[in-house]
């Protein structure tokens, strides 16, 4: 499924419908350029599940994780990981089992590590300052 939307509101809108079709243990894959939008999205997917608070890029912390919602969101920026190892090494595996939404920045980094049930989500600037194609692959909206 592709949408365009032309604004960062209607990019977050699009974030929190789908986070309304996604269970406990889903990893959402995104990939795109630098300002493409994949925090836009995710501000929306925290919206979606009701979770209070700011949402900012974990660009310097690797992993912000936001609670009070309907599930946790675990918001990862693979963009400094210099391999699919390091990944383990931040605890991947237990993000996994705490039964939260994983939204993953620049996941072709670990492009490897990731399950095939991952949703993906592609974000391409469009004409214009605010317009984005978004492409959702693996569910539904």
């Amino acid at each position: 499924m592709e949408v365009i939307t032309n604004s960062p509101e209607e990019t977050e809108a699009l974030g929190a419908a789908l986070v309304e079709r996604l269970e406990a243990g889903a990893v959402v894959a995104f990939t795109g350029d630098l300002g493409a939008g994949k925090t836009a999205f995710v501000r929306g997917m925290a919206r979606g599940l009701g979770i209070p608070g700011r949402v900012t890029s974990p660009t310097f912390t690797i992993v912000n994780e936001y609670e009070g919602g309907r599930l946790p969101l675990f918001h990862f920026d693979m963009y400094r990981l210099g391999s699919e190892e390091e990944l383990f090494d931040i605890g991947w595996e237990d993000y996994l089992r705490r039964g939260g939404i994983c939204a993953v920045e620049w996941s072709e980094h670990i492009a490897g590590a990731l399950e095939p049930e991952t949703i993906r989500v592609e974000l391409r600037r469009t004409g214009g300052d605010c317009g984005r194609s978004i492409a959702i692959l693996g569910v539904e909206l």
